[in-house]
């Protein structure tokens, strides 16, 4: 009886065993069938051994067969995670609400401007560690783009301050086409008075905002000049000059451009009367030398001294009036003396010939060296961009100039792209580690890119496609220093 059961019980695995190799042929799975020829083959007719292998095959199968679904299972589970990320995420939340308004916009352009806004926006939100991390990265190994804490104070009192751009080279040797070109910033409160100062570097200026008055000291005599808004003007290297902010309400802020002349990137500002924040070069000679050469002695030299004032002062309307005396006629020549110089021409005013560009997504204004003397000799252009907020200046690329880019006023960002050459492994600048196209000759192009705001200060080397948009709350006024222009050639890559 013991016996019959147990062949009963054998019979019974051996059928179960024949209908899970049935289903597994019916699966028609490659790994079992091979693992069942092996078993008949190398067992030849020993039936106790080929069932055991026949058994070991299929639970072989099936755990397999288990494992896939639970790593299928595991990727669906991760996509619902990153789903429900996604929706739930206050970030990327307000980035789908912000596209979902996009899509109700009925231009093709704006559309897309809308959708690059919102990514620009949501999707590095700030407050969020990682991505906070990924832009402090970003910032830091961006080799074409200065920040506001770039720019170091030379000369600050209450009523103003000279600020001087970090040189370009410091940054990055990318950035070594640059390096005898400096950039700095003047603000200067209403009625007040720069004193007199020379450096060893020649500069352009441009009058971002107000109204104020430069004169030049020569060696014979003096010239006096308007400056308002708009304006550009050349002063040579070594030339004293001292500014006026004619304001009474205003603040006079200016741009200037430098070239150094002797060491490379380094300049310094030599002032003659010194005071409480800027000590006078006359101090550095001997004051024997002085009585000898000013014809004074040393008891009234030094009452000089202490009287002088250096640096940024406030002046009374009537100081104010006697400093720009003689130029309320415009940007002419004249000054303080009545005959006439030899010196500098006066300013040429950007605005002066009306933009270059003009639609409803804002104005160019330009000044090109065939408009100015000053400019030729420099082989530089001046321009001025007034994007529309919410609009874009751009894609294009300059054929031989570099662009210095001041932002004087409002918010944006700017994206360029920067060519890497991958079969050496050298970057032509920062980039980012998305968004990279490799072309057949084994270069990739990778974007840069950057927010902008006041004070901004991004460099666009020639031959680099650039675009730049304007935040949707405000304009964006963008000041270009184009330097070695001659024969330049402005290529738009896209219609107006």
């Amino acid at each position: 009886m013991a016996v019959k059961v147990r062949l009963s019980l054998a019979v019974l695995a051996f059928s179960l065993l024949a209908l899970c190799v049935g289903i597994a042929k019916a699966n028609k799975d490659p790994e079992l069938k091979v693992c069942e020829h092996q078993c008949k083959e190398q067992l030849g007719y020993d039936e106790r051994e080929v069932e055991k292998c026949l058994r070991d095959c299929t639970e072989e199968h099936f755990r397999r067969k288990e494992e896939r679904e639970r790593e299928t299972r595991g990727t669906e589970e991760e996509d619902d995670d990153e789903w429900r990320s996604f929706t739930v995420d206050p970030a990327k939340k307000k980035l789908g609400q912000c596209l979902e308004e996009c899509q109700r916009q009925e231009r093709g352009k704006q559309k897309s401007l809308c959708r690059l806004r919102c990514q620009e926006k949501y999707e590095r939100e700030p407050g969020r560690e990682e991505e906070g991390n990924m832009e402090e990265k970003e910032e830091a190994g961006n080799p074409y783009v200065f920040e506001d804490r770039h720019l170091k104070s030379e000369v600050e009192t209450e009523h103003g301050r000279v600020r001087v751009l970090q040189k370009f080279t410091k940054k990055s040797k990318l950035l070594r086409g640059l390096e005898n070109i400096r950039v700095a910033i003047i603000e200067a409160n209403p009625q007040t008075f720069i004193a007199p100062t020379h450096l060893d570097a020649g500069f352009v200026l441009f009058v971002a905002k107000g109204r104020g008055a430069i004169t030049l000291i020569h060696e014979e005599d003096k010239q006096t000049f308007n400056l308002e808004r708009g304006d550009v003007f050349g002063v040579p290297a070594g030339t004293t000059f001292y500014m006026v902010n004619k304001d009474e309400n205003e603040k006079l802020r200016v741009a200037k451009i430098l070239w150094t002349v002797n060491l490379p990137g380094n300049f310094k500002a030599f002032h003659g009367a010194g005071g409480e924040d800027a000590e006078s070069f006359f101090r550095a000679f001997s004051w024997e030398l002085l009585e000898a050469a000013l014809k004074t002695d040393r008891g009234r030299l030094e009452r000089i001294f202490k009287q002088q004032q250096g640096g940024i002062v406030k002046a009374s309307k009537e100081q104010i009036q006697a400093l720009g005396h003689g130029e309320e006629g415009g940007h002419g020549g004249g000054g303080l003396w009545p005959f006439p110089t030899g010196g500098s021409s006066g300013p040429f005013n950007i605005f002066d010939k009306g933009p270059v560009k003009r639609n409803n997504y804002g104005q160019l204004f330009e000044a090109k060296p065939k408009d100015s003397e000053q400019l030729r000799d420099l082989d530089l252009i001046v321009s001025l961009a007034n994007i529309t907020r919410g609009s874009m200046a751009g894609p294009y690329y300059n054929s031989k100039a570099t662009m210095i880019s001041i932002v004087l006023e409002g918010e944006g960002y700017f994206e360029m792209a920067c060519p890497r050459d991958s079969s050496s492994g050298s970057s032509m600048g920062y980039i980012e580690s998305e968004g990279s196209r490799r072309g057949k000759g084994g270069q990739t192009y990778q974007k840069t890119s950057s927010r902008l705001s006041r004070n901004s200060v991004f460099i666009v080397p020639a031959g680099h496609p650039v675009a730049t948009v304007a935040s949707e709350n405000s304009n964006l006024e963008v000041l270009c220093f184009e330097v070695y222009a001659k024969g330049n050639v402005r290529y738009p890559l896209a219609g107006n």
